[in-house]
């Protein structure tokens, strides 16, 4: 062996016990190694940083901003909701509805993403119908990792694997290369979990009061201004606009409840409308015509062209109202928080009990949830006062969601680009992204909050580790051990090894990291034995990607584990006879693909 790989292997095994260790950030131990392979003469600077400027690098900033398009305009959250409405009331049509359509979502957005917006919706149908959250958090989570092998760019391990395959001087795979794989396996995936619920532990998931300051509902007024174009429109045309986003529960007229509440009664200027509403649309409710805060509007904000609002630099703050508190007893409109605040209440939410009425009317209790309005100078002095328990900020984004469509047509345009090759994968990615911004579907600010700048520096890191591996010729030397070995193995047996060792791996690094290592090596075993590379490196990816053994395999598997209160034991058992199957059904269908294997047992050659 020579001094180059020796040298390349000391600082392959010290950067892996850093991985492993997780004592240094993922992403800095990929600069660290970097690093060591430019001082050390490896490989060049420009071999060294080509990995930020590679297409996958590119490719994944893009996918994050174009996630944060569809999520910002309501797209997701209207899609989740859909969803939890086809779910039903029962355990076996929710999981056969939810993970079909959970996979088709991560496959054009990020999987960790779709995992934390169908929690939630999850979470509330297992209250409502008296499920066991446990056995529909953790088949969600499955599909969501499954839905990442139905395109190539849903995943950083395909986008690391088709840049190796250029590499080699290959024709690129084009972005749905392997979705007949991940269809199979979402299918797989969903009968595995239909058939094997009993595998599943039945536990009632997290209580609903646990996470005490992030609620999915609030009470609040919305005013019917004077030019709104629902004057005239009937209640339940605008219940129907509105279905999911606000729930109306009552309706005042002149300050006095309405009798007469039919669907079919319409609604007139002034009319305040007393609706159940989620943070994100009491922060996105300026954005719809016609319709206003009542509070804000009550007490002085003026939208005229060119006139200064009264409230300023306006935020939204939510504080709890402390117990023995001088606010416990007395009605919003008694404390008048514009004069002796300096702030409005445009929202409340309370433990138990539904409200009617008029918000200003509502006598507090202990423990209610105020949403406030006003400058930030006026909630210094608020976060010390002894009526509150304690102002945190409230956690609603404004959603543009008129854009919606155009958010739409900028990700199916990027997505047709990049697969009919109008445009390069990268180009047409990072096109839809900056469409994104420039439609302001998505601000800039939140379009680079969105990007994982993680993953990000962790593929440029990681990317000349699998350079290194070809340069020095490392990964020959291991491939042709395993060819002294292996050499009279079938090509479906070394498929599966290469699956089997990705999915090992992989429990402890990420799927970018365990795929940059092996899939020079599946590359070379394929070359050895004068075979197409390209199923061997795909088997490798889709075992770093598709493995399902413990929460810590997948960052969306630690999402569930609290709240679906799940055990280690849990997914191992789960995990690994679906993982064996889904090892058997992507090698197969590799092997079908790519090697002329036969489709069916005991038919073909």
């Amino acid at each position: 062996m020579e001094f180059q790989q020796i040298l390349f292997l000391a600082i392959l095994a010290i950067t892996l016990g850093l991985f492993v260790s997780e004592k240094l950030r993922v992403d800095l131990v990929a600069l660290l190694a970097l690093l060591a392979l430019s001082l050390t003469g490896i490989l060049n600077p420009k071999e060294a940083l080509s990995g930020f400027a590679s297409e996958p690098a590119i490719i994944v900033a893009a996918v994050f901003v174009l996630s944060a398009g569809l999520s910002a305009t309501g797209i997701t959250e209207r899609i989740g909701a859909g969803i939890g409405r086809a779910a039903g009331g029962s355990e076996w049509r929710t999981i056969a509805v939810v993970m079909p359509a959970t996979a088709a979502l991560a496959a054009f957005s990020h999987h960790v993403m779709v995992t934390a917006m169908m929690l939630p919706i999850l979470m509330r149908i297992a209250r409502e119908q008296k499920l066991a959250a446990s056995r529909l958090l953790m088949p969600m989570s499955l599909a969501a990792s499954l839905g990442t092998t139905l395109t190539l760019f849903s995943a950083p391990a395909f986008l690391l694997s088709n840049d190796l395959i250029k590499r080699a001087g290959l024709p690129a795979l084009d972005i749905f290369a392997i979705t007949p794989i991940g269809i199979a396996l979402v299918l797989l995936g969903t009968v595995y979990m239909l058939l094997g619920r009993w595998l599943v532990p039945k536990r009632e998931g997290e209580s609903p009061q646990g996470d005490y300051l992030k609620l999915d509902r609030y009470y609040t007024e919305l005013l019917v201004e004077e030019d709104s174009p629902w004057i005239g429109k009937p209640r339940g045309d605008f219940a129907k606009t509105f279905d999911d986003r606000l729930q109306v529960v009552d309706w005042l007229r002149h300050g006095m409840r309405r009798r007469n509440q039919r669907s079919d009664s319409v609604l007139a200027a002034g009319d305040v409308l007393l609706v159940r509403a989620s943070p994100d649309e009491i922060a996105s409710i300026r954005d719809e015509p016609g319709l206003a805060l009542h509070a804000v509007a009550k007490y002085g904000e003026k939208r005229e062209e060119g006139k200064s609002e009264a409230l300023g630099e306006e935020q939204l703050v939510q504080a709890v109202v402390a117990p023995h508190s001088e606010f416990i007893g007395r009605s919003v409109a008694d404390i008048d928080f514009l004069r002796n605040l300096g702030v409005v209440v445009v929202g409340l939410w309370r433990r138990e009990g539904w409200l009617h009425g008029e918000l200003s009317e509502m006598v507090l209790q202990e423990g209610d949830l105020l949403v406030l309005w006003g400058q930030q100078q006026n909630f210094e002095p608020l976060a010390a006062h002894h009526g509150f328990l304690m102002l945190v900020p409230f956690g609603g984004q404004k959603k543009p969601r008129r854009r919606a469509p155009v958010a739409l047509a900028i990700m199916v345009a990027a997505v047709a680009a990049a697969a009919t090759e109008t445009l390069a994968p990268h180009i047409a990615f990072l096109a839809g992204a900056v469409a994104m911004v420039l439609t302001r579907c998505v601000d800039i600010e939140r379009a680079y909050q969105e990007i994982d700048v993680r993953i990000f520096v962790m593929i440029g890191g990681v990317i000349p580790l699998g350079i290194a591996m070809e340069k020095t010729g490392t990964a020959a030397v291991v491939a042709d051990l395993l060819l002294n070995h292996a050499a009279h193995w079938s090509p479906l047996v070394l498929l599966l090894v290469m699956f089997g060792t990705a999915a090992l791996l992989t429990q402890i690094l990420s799927d970018a990291a365990t795929t940059v290592l092996l899939a020079p090596i599946a590359l070379a075993l394929a070359n050895g034995l004068d075979l197409n590379p390209v199923p061997f490196v795909v088997c490798t990816a889709m075992g770093a990607v598709a493995s399902f053994l413990t929460p810590i395999g997948h960052h969306g598997n630690l999402l569930i584990l609290n709240p679906g209160r799940y055990t280690f034991g849990d997914f191992l058992r789960v995990g690994i006879p679906l993982t064996a199957a889904i090892a058997l059904t992507t090698a197969w269908l590799a092997r079908w693909l790519w090697l002329d294997g036969p489709l069916w047992p005991g038919i073909g050659g």
